[in-house]
């Protein structure tokens, strides 16, 4: 017998025929401004909380200098990346995902790994996590995902029921699924961990030859993590334990240092891989495309004030310079909108201003008024463009590279669905010790889990991905695979 389901409408009540996919120019994209959807669940979801960010709330952050060790010249035309040797100063800021601002560190969850760049050209900002995948691939389903690891509206408390239907309901979560209740899902330190870009991104040379790339911050220090029982004490003795540890490493001069690499994928190259390379939910092997070396990032300068450089800093995938453009990976298009967005309604309309965010070269716009303006407002300068008075110009070599979009305007998917061979092959990567640890992990979280079916269905995507993989949360479980899998 059929039920009769309520009709998902937008805010001003019209039904959606598609909350699954944002509309893009073609299965690659770009994504549309048109989409009125998207952008009302973008901008809605920015607005859900005050004061603090919406995710990423509990963070720390240190200043420090960023130095070109290995030429990449021909691969883009980005200033700071213009010879060997040269330093650019830096602002990063290490947090949390889904916890409020006073909660644990030592919480399973991924890290943030955001990185200011104050360079020559404008700030630069390469805003990642210690993941090089996400949950999911599209922003249009951003603010459903979060909803499910943030409280439920009725008990205010953490809902391990929404976590997995929602993960179990979307199966491109499984190699970051994975990955989170694998040991790495519990860093030992902000230092001990790498950083990546996730998404791909596009470099561009001075020729106006362009390459697709993805950013690797490799830590210097190994990589360290917490066991579970460790990880649960130190929540309730200490909190703050990654806060404190970055303050005093900078503090007694042990500064924590990343090798940059990035892995470099000719244009062409998108069309043919096996995986798409837009997808952040998927990885590009390293055997595919090695890492080149970029740099080296060190941590020395703690802030003064917390609330000044910490809190008030404010980072955008779309903070960019020249040389460096994004590529139609989705889930990157919708956050060049979100994340600036989020500031001007959180910080302000005028938060580069602040010196945290201002870029260390001059600033030339016809951006005017808004809340907290504190410089000069522009004095009387000509406040328009184009004008007859010798106003800031653009300059066209500066403008981003073109790149071909086709298609029809529509709701589409990625063209690829497999979510499961990099689940599968990272599953197997991991020695016996790992294995058993992750299965207890998954385990342990979904037993609270109220409805037999979701779980169910989760345990099907891990059997899909690894057979053993599936099996063992099945038996873990007290379940057994189902028989249509």
């Amino acid at each position: 017998m059929s039920i009769n389901k309520k009709k998902l409408t937008t805010s001003w009540g019209a039904p959606v025929g598609d909350n699954q996919n944002s509309m893009t120019a073609g299965s690659r994209g770009p994504t549309l401004i048109q989409d009125v959807h998207l952008l009302e669940k973008l901008a809605h979801f920015n607005r859900e909380r005050v004061p603090e960010r919406v995710v990423h709330a509990k963070g720390a952050g240190a200043h420090g200098y960023f130095e070109v060790t290995n030429d990449v010249t021909k691969y883009t035309k980005a200033n700071f990346l213009s010879k060997v040797g040269k330093r650019t100063p830096v602002f990063i800021r290490f947090s949390t995902v889904a916890g409020e601002l006073g909660s644990a560190d030592t919480v399973r969850d991924p890290r943030g790994f955001a990185v200011k760049f104050y360079t020559e050209e404008g700030n630069y900002d390469l805003v990642g996590n210690n993941t090089p995948v996400f949950f999911i691939r599209d922003a249009i389903k951003f603010p459903d995902f979060i909803h499910t690891q943030k409280r439920d509206p009725k008990t205010h408390l953490k809902n391990p029921t929404a976590v997995w239907d929602f993960w179990s309901l979307s199966p491109e979560s499984l190699h970051q699924v994975t990955i989170l209740m694998s040991d790495r899902g519990i860093p030992a330190t902000f230092r001990h961990m790498h950083g990546f870009g996730s998404h791909t991104f596009k470099w561009t040379n001075a020729d106006g030859q362009g390459v697709w790339i993805k950013y690797h911050f490799k830590t210097e220090q190994g990589i360290k993590n917490l066991a579970v029982d460790v990880a649960g004490r130190l929540a309730s003795e200490n909190p703050d334990y990654h806060t404190e540890d970055l303050f005093y490493a900078i503090e007694n001069g042990d500064y924590p240092s990343w090798k940059l690499c990035v892995q470099i994928m000719p244009l062409e190259d998108a069309n043919t891989y096996r995986f798409d390379p837009f997808d952040v939910t998927k990885v590009w092997s390293q055997k595919d495309y090695p890492l080149i070396e970029v740099g080296r990032m060190v941590l020395n300068r703690n802030p003064e004030n917390y609330f000044v450089e910490v809190e008030q800093a404010t980072f955008s995938p779309g903070t960019l310079v020249p040389g460096i453009d994004v590529s139609p990976d989705k889930m990157l298009q919708g956050r060049l909108f979100a994340y600036h967005d989020a500031h001007r309604y959180r910080v302000g309309a005028n938060h580069q201003m602040l010196p945290i965010n201002r870029a260390k070269v001059e600033v030339n716009h016809y951006q005017r008024d808004g809340s907290m303006r504190f410089d000069d407002n522009g004095g009387g300068s000509v406040y328009y463009e184009p004008n007859s008075f010798s106003g800031p110009v653009e300059s066209y070599e500066d403008k981003q590279a073109a790149y071909p979009v086709s298609g029809i305007a529509e709701s589409a998917p990625y063209d690829h669905s497999d979510h499961y061979t990099q689940a599968g092959d990272l599953y197997r990567l991991l020695n016996d010790e790992e294995r058993v640890r992750l299965v207890n992990n998954i385990v342990n979280a979904m037993k609270p889990v109220e409805k037999e079916e979701i779980k169910l269905r989760q345990i099907q995507h891990f059997y899909k991905a690894d057979r053993e993989y599936g099996k063992r949360v099945a038996d873990g479980l007290g379940l057994s695979v189902p028989q249509e899998v």
